[in-house]
């Protein structure tokens, strides 16, 4: 192993050349086109990208006055806005089939804050997306309860309880979800049709 290739970093980077503002913006802009973030996360991406290019203590510092600049300008210009972010991503977690308590954590990894975590979930309570409706498409979306193609079984029942249970779902909603007859009274539940309970 030559000493250029011991130099350089797990995915290739190229230390001793530090990133200049431009290629910061660059990588930032790129990201942003391709996908919805926070701004800690963000920040955590071209970190890597700094921390990967920085050739001594100073480049990487020199690199995070960078970054915490361009976040700043990104905020203020709306390019990030950690609000919209959490709202948009909470509510297309809860249409996919994922719990409160699912979505609270997956926002936390993004690093959105605790305050604008609470705010989302209000949000969604408050728009009439409930957490029945959320458990009805992971049901849907897992081929579980009356969607499934096998006969039921106490055993088959007991693992589509621990699926729901995983999925950060309480016992008696995942009860309620798989105790649906067929597709149509599940669908009417998701809905907010069904009245028994």
């Amino acid at each position: 192993m030559t000493e250029a290739t011991k130099s350089r970093g797990a995915k290739g980077g190229k230390p001793g050349r530090p990133l200049t503002a431009a290629a910061l913006d660059n990588a930032a802009l790129h990201y942003l086109g391709r996908f919805a973030t926070s701004s800690a996360n963000l920040r955590r991406i071209l970190m890597r990208k700094v921390t990967r290019r920085a050739a001594s203590p100073e480049d990487a510092a020199a690199g995070a006055q960078l970054v915490e600049e361009l976040i700043a300008r990104y905020a203020r210009s709306g390019l990030l806005d950690d609000r919209a972010y959490a709202a948009q991503a909470a509510a297309s977690l809860a249409r996919r089939g994922s719990s409160r308590f699912s979505i609270g954590g997956k926002l936390a990894q993004k690093g959105v804050a605790a305050t604008l975590i609470k705010e989302s979930i209000a949000a969604l309570d408050e728009s009439g997306s409930s957490e029945i409706a959320a458990a009805c498409a992971l049901v849907r979306r897992r081929r579980l309860g009356p969607y499934r193609k096998t006969a039921s079984s106490p055993e088959l029942k007991r693992k589509e309880l621990a699926t729901l249970a995983r999925a950060g779902f309480a016992l008696d909603v995942a009860r309620r979800v798989l105790a649906a007859p067929d597709v149509d009274a599940l669908e009417a539940l998701a809905r907010g049709e069904d009245d028994s309970a």
